[in-house]
């Protein structure tokens, strides 16, 4: 009997060694080891032509104190916070009138809305570049009907980058926060309702509080990609506004200063590390409740 159980066991494991191995396989390959050699990196010098000297050092870290690298710190989180604030905006409405489409319709709102991952984004903002641009298509359509008399400067600002980062994000909060409210017991919002509360009450008592998880996943969706999305900067600001992603694609591609620029990689990592610490605290309240 004990080795007809072992047999099946060893049957039981073989599929599942087969299947896990390769993924573990990949994963060490290709995001442990190049996250092992990021951090070594981080540690090490760099040459004076560029490169690499493998000598130990915490002179990268810090040279990230610098004021200069502070303040595009402080600069690329205010648009990273921004962009999550005005993505939450439009895409709550947007989502909850979503949830209460039938669904016949909602999957075809759901198509147009994961229709433009299928263009890739940098032709969709290039594409936006030249109907913002001061001979593209708004500016000359104003020009022609005489309602400006010179072109109005939408692009290379920071409201270009702005805008760019909300369309380029904004299907990442709609989507969990849809999900959040699709999942909210319609018997509640009745027996509130039967309670006296107005619309806006319930809303504030109990539809919203309900949704925070699927906000706060959306907000992370679209604030830690922000942070890194340096090719809006580039396309709508016109390479003249840093960010963090700008400045470690400089470090490595401009200044050829390989340590440096994966300092700035490994605060990053344990940035979204630490925020992602925090919304799993907020998927246990979640479970919790």
């Amino acid at each position: 009997m004990k080795k007809n159980g072992r047999r099946k066991s060893h049957r039981l494991l073989l599929p599942i060694t087969f299947m896990v191995g390769p993924t573990a396989g990949w994963l060490f390959a290709f995001l442990v080891l190049p996250l092992i050699y990021a951090v070594a990196m981080s540690f090490a010098k760099s040459g004076i032509y560029g490169g690499i000297v493998w000598e130990f050092s915490v002179a990268n870290y810090a040279d990230m104190c610098n004021p200069i690298y502070f303040r595009v710190a402080v600069k690329s989180l205010k648009l990273a916070f921004d962009t999550s604030l005005w993505c939450l905006i439009i895409s709550y409405p947007f989502a909850y009138i979503l949830s209460k489409i039938s669904n016949k319709w909602k999957g075809l709102c759901m198509l147009l809305i994961m229709l433009p991952f299928w263009i890739n984004g940098l032709i969709r903002l290039n594409g936006w570049a030249n109907v913002l641009r001061d001979t593209g298509l708004i500016n000359t359509a104003l020009l022609k009907l005489g309602i400006i008399h010179k072109p109005i400067e939408m692009m290379f600002t920071n409201g270009a980058i702005l805008f760019g980062m909300v369309y380029t994000f904004f299907p990442f909060m709609v989507l969990p926060i849809l999900t959040s409210i699709s999942k909210i017991d319609k018997n509640l919002i009745e027996a509130a309702q039967d309670l006296g509360a107005t619309r806006i009450k319930t809303f504030i008592r109990v539809i919203f509080p309900l949704t925070v998880p699927g906000v706060f996943a959306g907000v992370i969706q679209v604030f830690i990609p922000s942070l890194g999305a340096f090719y809006i900067s580039d396309i709508m600001g016109g390479g003249n506004t840093t960010l963090i992603g700008n400045l470690i694609k400089n470090q490595f591609l401009s200044a050829r200063n390989w340590p440096l620029g994966a300092a700035f990689s490994v605060a990053m990592i344990l940035f979204t590390l630490i925020v992602m610490r925090l919304y799993s605290k907020v998927g246990n309240l979640e479970d919790m409740a």
